[in-house]
């Protein structure tokens, strides 16, 4: 698929499937638009994996010894 620089996609699906996602949107009262760019930045923000926390040095040797 080209990429090119301005803000458009394009995408070919198969038609009952867009059909039937078109159906399902409007049942939520959503259009392409807006529950392309929710799932996107739901993407997004996930796509990077949490930090774990990071334990004190002195409280971590003191279990590990006990």
């Amino acid at each position: 698929m080209a990429k090119g620089s301005s803000g458009r996609l394009v995408i070919e699906i198969d038609p009952n499937l867009k059909q039937e996602l078109y159906q399902a949107l409007g049942d939520e009262g959503l259009n392409l638009k807006q529950w392309f760019l929710r799932n996107v930045s739901d993407f997004l923000d996930n796509r990077t994996q949490p930090e774990l926390p990071l334990f004190n040095d002195m409280e971590y040797s003191k279990e590990a010894n006990s």
